[in-house]
């Protein structure tokens, strides 16, 4: 993959937020679902702000990992 990043995210239309965002509406992350290139992720406080591409299989590594709880609590 050459491309790790995207200067402006709101270039691309289909961000959905992360179910593992809170519902507080703080600290939220947008994912794009069938980027030919891995997975986007922004900031959605930020939407014109740059996208992070990760691998898909990173990421779906790092969706396991939190999912499992693997980082602690949010406490």
């Amino acid at each position: 993959m050459t491309e790790h990043t995207i200067p402006d995210a709101a270039t691309l239309s289909g961000w959905r937020k992360s179910s593992y965002s809170g519902a507080e509406g703080g600290s939220c992350i947008e994912v794009l679902d069938h980027y030919p290139f891995g997975v986007p992720v922004r900031d959605s406080k930020n939407p014109h702000g740059p996208a992070l591409v990760f691998r898909a299989a990173a990421w779906s590594s790092f969706v396991a990992a939190v999912r499992d709880e693997e980082f602690g609590s949010r406490d």
